[in-house]
């Protein structure tokens, strides 16, 4: 091989490397365009005024209508590896009673706890069958085709003795 050869193969498994190491980002939720979420004035601004200014929240509280959560969430990627999150902003804003802005909570990815799902399955009624009771279970349980053939047990072949 060439010496041209050897470079240029180098420089080729080096800009292919280069292209699988760079992160690709990705922005879930909640996009700014004029305004931040944490802009928005406690007792000044109102539930028509946040809607107007921020758009429709991303989600809102389980329990009551007066707090609207805005969600931003960034998360890069390397090449084939899973997902990490990078940033995390989440803007709860409480209203009073009157739809007047009550305060502005925001939180990032340090205040979210990890939740562990319980693994427990719920049992069904009924017993699990083996593999061969599966296979052979069935064998001889086969319901045999009505026919109208004459038989000693059904001399008219109608089904009638």
């Amino acid at each position: 091989m060439t010496p041209r050869v050897i470079v240029s193969s180098i420089i080729l498994a080096s800009g292919l490397v280069s292209g699988c190491v760079s992160p690709m980002a990705d922005l879930h939720g909640y996009t700014a365009d004029d305004i931040l979420p944490g802009e928005v004035q406690p007792d000044v601004d109102t539930r028509a005024s946040v809607l107007a200014q921020l758009g429709s929240p991303s989600t809102t509280s389980v329990f009551d209508d007066n707090t609207w959560f805005y969600i931003t969430t960034r998360r890069e990627r390397i090449a084939f590896l899973l997902p990490q999150t990078t940033d995390r902003v989440i803007t709860a804003i409480r209203f009073a009673d009157d739809d007047v802005v009550d305060e502005i909570l925001e939180y990032d990815e340090n205040d979210g706890e990890v939740i562990r799902y319980a693994s427990r399955q719920t049992a069904t009624r009924g017993r699990e069958l083996g593999l061969l009771e599966q296979i052979f279970g069935s064998v001889g349980a086969v319901a045999l085709p009505q026919t109208n053939e004459r038989t000693p047990g059904d001399p008219t072949g109608t089904g009638r003795r």
